[in-house]
């Protein structure tokens, strides 16, 4: 079950100590700022220890500092408006260099994915796409441009491939009405996340479809109903978040179902070539 963590500090309110209780205060009215705050700083701005703000995040039952903060740091991504999101990373970043900053943080994305993904899950992900009667992709919003991404990838190895697209939740059942057990659903989600993904998830679980997800923990609303669940790290830019690690489990899933089908996909990348020189699809020309 997911904590509410502001709603758990509230309630601890009366038992806490002196300490415990301005820590308190200060949290629940900056938790935007405490979560990018060290244990150290945090203690400063309301007086009290470094110490004291550890056993705090212990009392609260988390291992350590640490792990509270990304308690937090996962409240301020699902929680805040685009205007506050730009916001606080405005803060992060500074007036450094703007460049190195995302780009290394980028690079630290896809190792701590690398470290943590379930390979097992990967694997029997990329065995249901292969043998699935339709394949059905959803992302929604900036989610939307993995999944087209994705589809694209699929599109080159198979003709199954149900992109699924909308502007509305009438539409979207519209387009996946027809999932069956048979089929696998890749549901793409990342904060904020968007009620339409989790109504879609839940449609293909009722219709018994094997779902695999691609999200951010396994504190993300799809992530309970996910057969397979693939965990890509992501953390906000600015007022969108960093999508490079879920694209690259979606290019490693592509690399890997090509594998599994690689005669068959010989044949069709010749054909396919052929269709793009009769009409003329790719400038061949050399400048």
């Amino acid at each position: 079950m997911k904590r509410n963590l502001l709603a758990e500090i509230e309630a601890g309110m009366p038992t806490f100590s002196k300490g415990q209780k301005l820590i308190s205060h200060y949290v629940l009215e900056n938790y935007e700022k405490a979560a990018y705050m060290t244990a150290s700083r945090l203690g400063k701005i309301v007086h009290v220890s470094e110490s004291t703000v550890v056993r705090f995040a212990i009392e609260l039952g988390y291992e350590g500092y640490p792990e509270f903060q990304h308690a937090l740091q996962e409240i301020v991504r699902t929680r805040l408006t685009s205007f506050q999101r730009m916001e606080v990373t405005n803060n992060l970043i500074g007036d450094g260099d703007v460049l190195s900053k995302v780009l290394l943080g980028d690079a630290e994305k896809i190792k701590h994915t690398l470290d943590g993904i379930d390979r097992a899950a990967f694997e029997e992900a990329v065995e249901r796409i292969v043998s699935a009667r339709e394949i059905y992709i959803l992302g929604v919003r900036a989610s939307s441009s993995l999944a087209g991404f994705l589809a694209h990838g699929l599109r080159m190895i198979f003709d199954n491939v149900k992109f699924v697209q909308t502007t509305s939740g009438s539409e979207m059942f519209e387009q996946i009405m027809s999932i069956r057990p048979e089929d696998v659903m890749i549901a793409i989600s990342f904060p904020r996340y968007s009620k339409r993904i989790i109504h879609a998830v839940e449609f293909a679980k009722h219709a018994g479809t094997d779902v695999i997800a691609i999200t951010d923990s396994t504190a993300s609303p799809i992530a309970p109903q996910a057969d397979q669940l693939l965990i890509a790290k992501s953390d906000m830019a600015s007022f969108v978040d960093s999508l490079v690690a879920p694209l690259s489990i979606i290019n490693a899933i592509i690399v890997a179902v090509s594998r599994k089908k690689q005669e068959d996909l010989r044949i069709r990348l010749r054909q396919l070539e052929e269709i793009w020189d009769e009409y003329d699809v790719y400038d061949k020309n050399q400048e």
